[in-house]
């Protein structure tokens, strides 16, 4: 089953009070460090950005995209991202730009457990992760269908369709510190990210 990538990057960085996806970390920027993760584990990759966002310089084969609609939250992007997927895609790992810490063997795992399900989605305490998992690119007419009704929350979708929700205890084997959950929001999480990758 051919797997690509869909990397979410048009929010509005409100709390980090710059764009997260040209935030430096190390010798890129944090967009170029999580599509160059994931592409170690899927292909293609779709990198979904706001309709007016500037974007880092990235490898040809990825494919850039923009929101139809600006401030509808991540069900615009993931209709945006599984739009421009090639029909050869069947399933796409869908994550945000702020998670530089990201394990490849997360995003395997998630791919793993997705079996018969239309989506594998972490769910910690009842509080589920859309930003950390996987979709069948058939799930979109339900995207469109709740974006045209304006119910705007994915977990809307994950009732609509056969969704597999991961607990963490699944995903410890492959990701101990579940590192690739650690999306940064604030100029704190950034700098202790960036620690942690120097140390």
């Amino acid at each position: 089953m051919n797997a690509g990538g869909i990397v979410l990057c048009g929010g509005r960085s409100t709390r980090m009070g710059s764009p997260k996806a040209l935030l430096p970390f190390g010798a890129e920027t944090m967009l170029q460090r999580v599509v160059r993760l994931l592409a170690t584990v899927v292909s293609p990759i779709v990198v979904v950005a706001a309709l007016e966002q500037s974007l880092p310089a990235l490898p040809a084969e990825v494919i850039v995209t923009r929101d139809e609609q600006d401030g509808r939250g991540p069900l615009e992007g993931l209709r945006a991202g599984l739009k421009a997927l090639p029909a050869t895609v069947a399933i796409a790992y869908v994550t945000s730009c702020d998670v530089p810490l990201l394990v490849p063997g997360f995003v395997r795992q998630m791919i793993d457990l997705l079996g018969g399900h239309d989506i594998a989605v972490v769910d910690m305490d009842g509080f589920p992760h859309p930003l950390s998992a996987v979709y069948r690119c058939t799930t979109l007419p339900h995207v469109e269908a709740l974006l045209a009704h304006d119910r705007l929350r994915p977990v809307f979708l994950f009732d609509a369709v056969r969704t597999r929700r991961v607990q963490p205890a699944e995903m410890v084997s492959v990701d101990p510190e579940l590192l690739t959950l650690r999306n940064l929001n604030t100029r704190e999480d950034y700098l202790n990210a960036l620690e942690r990758v120097r140390s």
